[in-house]
């Protein structure tokens, strides 16, 4: 089975070897015979010829051509370039409908003659027809192309205008903030010369208020410090009264200085007394 595998696929490649060599040649040969320009007689007949050559029609020289009994269905543009030919069979092929209407029989002499002239001017017309629709085509893409030109610059311009426009508003909007600022600095600079001008009474008055301000400032320490002075002396005597610092030799001078003051003030109460009911009487 492996053998029979094998000798397949050398076949195969056989065949294909075969298939690419026949091609090369045939190609080879066709590239060949159309170079065989001083040909003035060509017998092709009898040989199942599919298609003849692209450049068939370097041919330039031949006058007598006998295609009958292929397999031809058109013939190559290039045919139209055959001006020398007087004599043309295509009997017995599957002419398309048109060619063969046109080609007719080539029944005799005069027949083969009238069909090379009808063929000519046929694919004369065909070719006219394909220069013509070639041109158009390319007469179409150069004004597609000069469109596209256009429409290219078109759009460049319309660039280059918004970039300058851009640029243009740019520069104004940064002119105006600059013209701002300045406006800005200037008022600035003008508003304390204002203040100055006319408000001397309001700076003089508000150096004049200053002393009063001084005085009461003055006033509030002083009244702290006393108060601070008093809150001492009455914490001092409580301390010297109710805990165990009333032995000590500062507090008993407190407590004495305490009791003296106590003392003069009951004697002023009771001098008071006595005095108002002699001021009554």
């Amino acid at each position: 089975m492996k053998c029979q595998l094998k000798s397949w696929q050398g076949f195969q490649k056989l065949l294909f070897w075969i298939c690419l060599v026949t091609t090369s040649l045939l190609y080879q040969f066709q590239s060949d015979f159309c170079s065989l320009t001083h040909l003035v007689k060509l017998d092709l007949s009898k040989n199942q010829l599919q298609q003849l050559p692209s450049d068939f029609g370097r041919l330039v020289n031949l006058q007598h051509l006998d295609l009958l009994n292929n397999r031809l269905v058109t013939l190559p543009v290039s045919f139209a370039q055959l001006k020398n030919l007087k004599w043309l069979d295509l009997k017995d092929n599957p002419l398309d409908s048109t060619l063969a209407k046109v080609a007719g029989d080539c029944l005799d002499e005069k027949q083969c003659k009238q069909a090379a002239i009808r063929v000519l001017q046929h694919m004369k017309t065909i070719q006219s027809d394909l220069d013509r629709e070639r041109q158009r085509k390319l007469q179409a893409e150069r004004e597609l192309e000069k469109k596209r030109e256009a429409e290219r610059r078109a759009r460049e311009v319309q660039e280059r205008e918004l970039r300058k426009r851009e640029k243009a508003e740019e520069k104004e909007r940064r002119r105006r903030e600059y013209d701002a600022l300045k406006a800005a600095k200037q008022e600035m600079a003008k508003q304390p010369k204002k203040d100055m001008g006319e408000n001397p009474k309001l700076s003089s008055a508000s150096h004049s208020s200053h002393p009063p301000q001084h005085k009461r400032s003055w006033t509030k320490v002083f009244l702290k410090i006393l108060l601070l002075l008093l809150l001492g002396a009455l914490s001092t005597l409580a301390v010297c009264k109710l805990t165990e610092l009333q032995h000590q030799p500062v507090c008993i001078s407190v407590n004495m200085l305490y009791e003296d003051a106590l003392t003069a003030l009951q004697s002023r109460k009771i001098l008071q007394n006595v005095l108002q009911p002699n001021s009554q009487q």
